[in-house]
């Protein structure tokens, strides 16, 4: 069965390409085939594996625009398990080339109906925005959205506007799109604003929230530069115990069978697939 879940919080900075990235990694690691789309016009997780957006011949712009046919854009990674239809730039114009289209709010779930079935999770990585490429993502997102929210002040205040916009397109577009799992990212334990914002997060959304909260690393921020997720970059740091542990919990709560992260965190151990 085909996982298929969005990625989204309209703020930017939260952590939302680096939960994507590192978890399809990990996903990957536990023997899942997984494929990353990246929705945002930075392609910062087209980048972080490895790739230069501003060189690809094509993107996920060709497919949503061009009518090209999106198993024709999905690219290989050197992570193996863990595959990719790239970003670019191109798509920071492809909200307003869309206004024409019809059911423009179901182009990206229409194109990855076809493909989809071919892996066990897809993860779609959207802009920071809640503009029409991420109503798109959570229209196709037919497992739910996970949510990366930063451990502080100002990621709160986002999350009533990302709450309606779920709200809206369950009942316009998506009846299946829920909160699948908030992810509490950049958790500092030295400062007492981090705690609070963990507590209020699990006070309001007690049973969306995971266990796992994801410490901020100087290595997380470094993996990117070097097109490589944290299991390769550095894979027994916090940040990737952290990652693993996320997506032994994932497979946990999909009833994966001997999904109790055990071999997730083997791998991180190891650092080998």
């Amino acid at each position: 069965m085909t996982r298929v879940y969005a990625l989204a919080n309209q703020k930017g900075g939260v952590g939302k390409t680096t939960t994507a990235v590192n978890l399809g990694a990990y996903l990957a690691a536990a023997g899942q085939h997984v494929l990353i789309v990246d929705a945002d016009p930075q392609a910062n997780a087209t980048s972080s594996l490895g790739l230069d957006p501003t060189t690809l011949r094509r993107s996920l712009y060709d497919a949503m625009i061009q009518q090209a046919v999106l198993a024709e854009l999905v690219t290989p990674t050197a992570f193996p398990g863990l595959e990719l239809v790239p970003g670019a730039p191109d798509l920071g114009g492809a909200e307003v080339e869309m206004v024409s289209i019809p059911s423009r709010e179901h182009l990206l779930r229409r194109l990855l109906e076809p493909v989809a079935t071919s892996y066990s999770h897809v993860l779609i990585d959207c802009p920071p925005s809640l503009g029409l490429l991420t109503v798109n993502a959570l229209t196709a997102a037919l497992d739910g959205v996970i949510v990366p929210i930063q451990c502080e002040y100002l990621a709160l205040e986002g999350l009533g506007r990302l709450w309606q916009t779920i709200q809206l397109v369950r009942q316009n577009l998506n009846p299946r799109l829920f909160i699948a799992g908030m992810v509490l990212t950049m958790y500092d334990p030295r400062t007492n604003l981090a705690g609070q914002v963990a507590a209020e997060v699990r006070k309001f959304f007690p049973n969306q929230v995971f266990r796992t909260v994801v410490p901020r690393s100087v290595r997380l921020s470094e993996a990117p530069s070097y097109g490589q997720p944290i299991i390769q970059y550095a894979p027994t740091s916090p940040g990737a115990l952290a990652y693993a542990a996320l997506a032994g919990e994932l497979l946990s709560r999909e009833g994966t069978p001997a999904a109790d992260g055990d071999q997730v965190s083997q791998v991180c151990a190891d650092g080998t697939r």
